[in-house]
């Protein structure tokens, strides 16, 4: 269902859910809001929690029987064949210690395909989108991947908490600059991937983190023109999450840099 502007009713609504958690976000960015920290030693803040809160009214108002997957409130399971994967705010840590580089995540899977991505930073008003087959777009204008190769890129990797996986990140931190440009972690897998979408970074590396963290992302990478492979170079398929997401250009070299670091470890 598709309104005059072209985009579906779940486009619209992923938009302005993540518009609305966005007004919280900013509302506490650079407060003395209340932090806590999980049983894995990662931050919530009550910015994450309300973020969540508006976002779950605003999906379950015009969705009623779809499911979501929220970060911080978990699985709500409906009888539907149709997911949602939101992370209110991706970056928290980022967020907590007065960083602007953190973002509102939402994605909606059909079947085991993501169909719809939304990224909204809050503190620069950008706003990412894209809807499976139809392209990605940032700030209403449609984005392609860059066509910068090894000498001229910027990498972005991120892992989630397991030894295995950290210890892969810091090898490619340590050896990939050998190979090319630069290698960054920016603290917030959403963004690290939208930037590959709109061609501001060239690849992101992305080690066990969640589907919340990555699922809108990767789709916008995707629409964008990238490629997605696993680790190993072959095929990737949601909700897989280790993967590399790029421009295609030095993709390869990637995944042989990786197969070298993993036989490392």
């Amino acid at each position: 269902m598709q309104d005059n502007s072209g985009k579906s009713k779940e486009l619209e609504v992923a938009i302005k859910a993540a518009l609305e958690a966005g007004k919280i976000l900013e509302k506490y960015f650079e407060t003395e809001v209340l932090k806590e920290f999980k049983e894995d030693k990662s931050i919530v803040t009550l910015a994450d929690r309300e973020a969540e809160d508006v976002i779950k009214k605003i999906i379950f108002s015009s969705f009623p029987e779809h499911s979501i997957l929220g970060e911080e409130t978990g699985m709500t399971k409906k009888l539907s064949d149709y997911t949602w994967h939101i992370d209110p705010l991706d970056g928290t840590t980022n967020f907590s210690n007065g960083i602007p580089i953190f973002a509102t995540s939402l994605a909606l899977e059909h079947k085991g395909v993501v169909i719809i991505g939304v990224i909204y930073n809050p503190t620069t008003d950008n706003l990412f989108y894209a809807e499976k087959g139809k392209g990605a777009y940032f700030n209403n204008k449609k984005i392609s991947v860059s066509k910068d190769d090894q000498n001229h890129c910027i990498v972005t990797a991120a892992s989630g908490k397991q030894k295995n996986d950290k210890d892969l990140k810091r090898n490619l931190f340590h050896y990939l600059p050998e190979k090319i440009r630069s290698v960054r972690e920016l603290g917030s897998t959403a963004l690290e991937l939208a930037y590959v979408a709109r061609g501001g970074t060239e690849a992101n590396i992305q080690i066990g983190l969640s589907t919340y963290d990555f699922a809108a992302g990767a789709l916008l990478v995707l629409e964008a023109g990238g490629i997605i492979t696993k680790l190993d170079g072959s095929e990737w398929k949601f909700p897989d999450n280790y993967f590399i997401a790029s421009n295609g250009i030095f993709h390869e070299l990637l995944v042989e840099e990786i197969k070298n670091q993993k036989e490392k470890l």
